[in-house]
């Protein structure tokens, strides 16, 4: 069984997206190598970048997810379409604040910066809910392939989840609600914005960081369907890979264990651990997930390469 290619029905609207952050992430990396300002100690084009970048994989994704949708289809591109035009405004506002030399999140030191702040909040709702409707469209879609489609299918949930650790960086920080100022949220915790941090990424690495769990989040989106990938690669030496129920099983544990890292992630950011300096609770609470979720896929191939037959998994 291969590995379905990325089909060729087209969303438009995705298109120009695509287009757009494509050339968006060309404009950062050329204007961070000319514009050497820095906004609480990180490139002021760093931001603009990661956006593109990010953007650009999710938008291809999300076409892909399209060319699945067998059921409520115009629902499912019309939530594609406003989820676009949502993401564009957005954007523009963060490229436009980065030309300035400006804060966009979190920033609202004037009533401008406060009123485009929750205009972002607003559109971060409206592209999460868009993500839902389409996340439903495909949930509902009869599909052939159950491993393919269920590991986009758990990517989109999993990003869902990943979207909404954002709004965690909305709430003020206790030194914000004592002495309120040009600054409301942050993606840090126990620490202050702007400290050390991992190179280009700018993850903090002297206390909790909520980008972090919600970058790995979004992009399930992309790792689930690549680790499917992998798997059916490996298949080709390994004939016991290649059957549809153990690939399914395998997508599902994936799945699970993709959705305890998030878990894990957001656990240690709260705490206000570094990603760096992860304390022997956290390791002790990753080494068993992996150990549970490698025993549990080792048990699967086992069973699949003895010949057991099992009943259909619905």
């Amino acid at each position: 069984m291969s590995f379905s290619p990325f089909a060729p029905r087209a969303h438009r609207p995705l298109a120009v997206l695509t287009a757009t952050m494509a050339g968006l992430a060309v404009f950062s990396l050329v204007a961070l190598l000319v514009d050497d300002r820095l906004l609480m100690g990180q490139p002021v084009w760093g931001k603009p970048l990661k956006f593109a970048l990010s953007t650009l994989l999710y938008s291809v994704s999300l076409s892909w997810v399209l060319s699945r949708v067998t059921r409520f289809r115009r629902v499912a591109d019309a939530a594609a379409t406003v989820f676009v035009v949502s993401f564009l405004v957005e954007i523009a506002w963060i490229t436009w604040s980065a030309a300035r030399g400006r804060m966009s999140h979190f920033g609202i030191a004037t009533p401008l910066e406060a009123l485009l702040y929750q205009v972002a909040g607003m559109i971060g709702v409206v592209v999460w809910i868009m993500s839902a409707i389409i996340c439903l469209a495909l949930m509902l879609s009869a599909t052939e392939d159950r491993a393919l489609v269920w590991s986009v299918r758990a990517g989109l949930l999993i990003a869902l989840a990943g979207m909404a650790v954002g709004g965690l960086m909305t709430s003020p920080t206790p030194e914000q609600t004592a002495n309120p100022g040009g600054v409301l949220g942050g993606h840090s915790v126990g620490v202050a914005d702007g400290g050390a941090g991992l190179l280009l990424l700018g993850w903090s690495t002297e206390g909790g960081d909520l980008r972090i769990p919600h970058f790995i989040g979004m992009h399930a989106l992309q790792i689930l369907p690549l680790v499917l990938a992998a798997l059916r690669l490996a298949g080709r030496r390994l004939p016991t890979l290649r059957r549809p129920e153990v690939e399914f099983r395998l997508v599902l544990i994936t799945s699970a264990g993709y959705a305890a890292l998030l878990g894990l992630l957001l656990w240690q950011a709260l705490r206000g651990q570094s990603i760096v300096s992860p304390d022997g609770l956290t390791i002790g609470a990753g080494v068993t997930t992996v150990i549970c979720l490698g025993a549990v896929s080792a048990a699967v191939v086992l069973r699949a390469g003895r010949g057991t037959k099992t009943a259909p998994v619905a």
